[in-house]
Protein backbone atom coordinates (compact mmCIF):
# COMPACT_ATOMS: atom_id res chain seq x y z
CA UNK A 1 0.00 0.00 0.00
CA UNK A 2 1.16 3.09 -0.76
CA UNK A 3 0.54 4.93 2.59
CA UNK A 4 2.53 2.33 3.82
CA UNK A 5 5.72 2.80 1.55
CA UNK A 6 5.61 6.93 2.80
CA UNK A 7 5.79 6.00 6.27
CA UNK A 8 8.28 3.21 5.65
CA UNK A 9 11.02 6.07 3.53
CA UNK A 10 10.01 8.29 6.90
CA UNK A 11 11.31 5.51 9.33
CA UNK A 12 13.92 4.41 6.93
CA UNK A 13 15.27 8.28 7.19
CA UNK A 14 15.36 8.66 10.48
CA UNK A 15 16.37 4.91 11.95
CA UNK A 16 19.38 5.93 9.43
CA UNK A 17 20.13 9.41 10.66
CA UNK A 18 19.96 8.38 14.62
CA UNK A 19 21.97 5.45 14.49
CA UNK A 20 24.60 8.05 12.86
CA UNK A 21 24.19 10.22 16.00
CA UNK A 22 26.31 9.60 19.60
CA UNK A 23 23.72 9.09 22.59
CA UNK A 24 25.58 12.81 23.52
CA UNK A 25 23.93 14.14 20.09
CA UNK A 26 20.45 12.48 20.59
CA UNK A 27 20.24 13.86 23.96
CA UNK A 28 21.88 17.26 23.83
CA UNK A 29 19.76 20.30 24.24
CA UNK A 30 19.69 22.60 21.71
CA UNK A 31 18.94 26.07 21.85
CA UNK A 32 17.73 27.50 18.79
CA UNK A 33 14.87 24.43 19.58
CA UNK A 34 13.82 25.64 22.49
CA UNK A 35 16.16 23.35 24.40
CA UNK A 36 14.67 20.18 23.05
CA UNK A 37 16.93 17.44 22.23
CA UNK A 38 16.21 15.48 18.77
CA UNK A 39 15.59 12.23 20.93
CA UNK A 40 12.34 14.55 22.39
CA UNK A 41 11.33 15.33 18.83
CA UNK A 42 11.29 11.66 18.12
CA UNK A 43 9.87 10.55 20.94
CA UNK A 44 6.92 12.51 20.44
CA UNK A 45 6.56 11.72 17.09
CA UNK A 46 6.76 7.73 18.01
CA UNK A 47 4.56 7.98 20.90
CA UNK A 48 1.79 9.59 18.34
CA UNK A 49 1.86 6.43 16.67
CA UNK A 50 1.67 4.12 19.82
CA UNK A 51 -1.38 6.21 20.80
CA UNK A 52 -2.68 5.16 17.25
CA UNK A 53 -1.93 1.70 17.81
CA UNK A 54 -3.58 1.48 21.41
CA UNK A 55 -6.77 3.36 20.03
CA UNK A 56 -6.94 0.99 17.00
CA UNK A 57 -7.78 -1.52 19.77
CA UNK A 58 -9.76 0.60 21.69
CA UNK A 59 -11.62 2.20 18.93
CA UNK A 60 -10.78 5.85 20.47
CA UNK A 61 -7.12 7.92 19.92
CA UNK A 62 -6.61 10.61 22.21
CA UNK A 63 -3.11 11.82 21.37
CA UNK A 64 -2.91 14.02 24.44
CA UNK A 65 -3.02 10.96 26.63
CA UNK A 66 0.25 9.56 25.45
CA UNK A 67 2.72 8.06 28.23
CA UNK A 68 6.01 10.18 27.69
CA UNK A 69 8.48 7.80 28.21
CA UNK A 70 11.92 9.43 28.51
CA UNK A 71 13.39 6.04 27.61
CA UNK A 72 12.23 7.05 24.01
CA UNK A 73 14.39 10.26 24.34
CA UNK A 74 17.44 9.25 25.89
CA UNK A 75 18.17 5.76 24.35
CA UNK A 76 18.77 6.25 20.53
CA UNK A 77 18.81 2.28 20.24
CA UNK A 78 15.38 1.78 22.06
CA UNK A 79 13.82 4.49 19.86
CA UNK A 80 15.54 2.92 16.87
CA UNK A 81 14.08 -0.49 17.79
CA UNK A 82 10.16 1.09 18.56
CA UNK A 83 10.20 2.45 14.93
CA UNK A 84 10.96 -0.82 13.56
CA UNK A 85 7.98 -2.31 15.50
CA UNK A 86 6.01 0.21 14.81
CA UNK A 87 6.07 0.06 11.24
CA UNK A 88 5.43 -3.91 11.37
CA UNK A 89 2.05 -3.24 13.44
CA UNK A 90 1.09 -0.58 10.99
CA UNK A 91 -0.38 -3.23 8.19
CA UNK A 92 -3.91 -3.51 9.57
CA UNK A 93 -7.07 -2.94 7.92
CA UNK A 94 -8.77 0.54 7.83
CA UNK A 95 -11.50 0.70 10.41
CA UNK A 96 -13.45 3.69 12.10
CA UNK A 97 -12.02 5.27 14.89
CA UNK A 98 -12.83 8.29 16.86
CA UNK A 99 -10.42 10.79 18.11
CA UNK A 100 -10.51 11.55 21.47
CA UNK A 101 -9.25 15.95 21.44
CA UNK A 102 -9.62 18.89 24.21
CA UNK A 103 -9.16 22.11 23.08
CA UNK A 104 -9.93 23.88 26.87
CA UNK A 105 -6.49 23.47 29.08
CA UNK A 106 -9.33 24.43 31.72
CA UNK A 107 -11.02 21.46 31.49
CA UNK A 108 -10.92 18.19 31.39
CA UNK A 109 -13.94 17.94 28.90
CA UNK A 110 -13.07 15.89 25.27
CA UNK A 111 -14.73 15.95 21.89
CA UNK A 112 -15.18 13.02 19.80
CA UNK A 113 -14.27 13.38 16.34
CA UNK A 114 -14.97 10.71 13.77
CA UNK A 115 -11.74 9.36 11.80
CA UNK A 116 -10.64 5.64 10.58
CA UNK A 117 -7.26 4.47 11.04
CA UNK A 118 -5.51 5.20 7.66
CA UNK A 119 -6.64 8.94 8.20
CA UNK A 120 -4.88 8.98 10.89
CA UNK A 121 -1.39 7.27 9.73
CA UNK A 122 -1.91 9.75 7.16
CA UNK A 123 -1.69 12.72 9.78
CA UNK A 124 0.99 11.07 12.03
CA UNK A 125 2.88 10.40 8.75
CA UNK A 126 3.14 14.41 7.99
CA UNK A 127 3.15 15.49 12.04
CA UNK A 128 6.35 13.10 11.38
CA UNK A 129 7.61 14.71 8.67
CA UNK A 130 6.90 18.09 9.91
CA UNK A 131 8.92 17.00 13.08
CA UNK A 132 11.84 15.57 10.87
CA UNK A 133 12.21 19.15 9.57
CA UNK A 134 13.14 20.45 13.21
CA UNK A 135 15.65 17.19 13.67
CA UNK A 136 16.90 18.07 10.72
CA UNK A 137 18.02 21.58 12.69
CA UNK A 138 19.18 19.70 15.24
CA UNK A 139 21.26 17.60 13.20
CA UNK A 140 22.71 20.25 11.57
CA UNK A 141 23.05 22.21 14.91
CA UNK A 142 25.18 19.03 16.63
CA UNK A 143 26.90 16.52 14.23
CA UNK A 144 28.21 16.34 10.60
CA UNK A 145 26.23 13.65 9.02
CA UNK A 146 24.97 13.73 5.20
CA UNK A 147 21.16 13.97 5.47
CA UNK A 148 18.78 12.40 2.38
CA UNK A 149 18.10 15.91 0.27
CA UNK A 150 14.57 15.65 1.24
CA UNK A 151 14.64 14.53 4.90
CA UNK A 152 11.75 16.40 7.19
CA UNK A 153 10.50 17.95 3.53
CA UNK A 154 6.67 17.00 3.01
CA UNK A 155 6.03 14.60 -0.21
CA UNK A 156 3.55 17.61 -1.43
CA UNK A 157 6.88 20.07 -1.21
CA UNK A 158 9.02 17.37 -3.23
CA UNK A 159 6.66 17.21 -6.00
CA UNK A 160 5.91 20.99 -6.37
CA UNK A 161 9.73 21.39 -6.78
CA UNK A 162 9.89 18.98 -9.05
CA UNK A 163 7.81 21.08 -11.19
CA UNK A 164 9.15 24.32 -10.85
CA UNK A 165 12.63 22.78 -12.04
CA UNK A 166 12.13 21.18 -15.22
Amino acid sequence: MQLLQGVQQVFVQLSDSIEQLTSEQYTKKISILSNASIGQHLRHTVELFICLEKGYETGVVNYEKRERDLRIETDKDFANALLKNIFRALSKENKSLLLETGYDEHSEETILIPSNYYREIVYNLEHTVHHMALIRIGINATASIELPENFGVAGSTVKYRKTITK
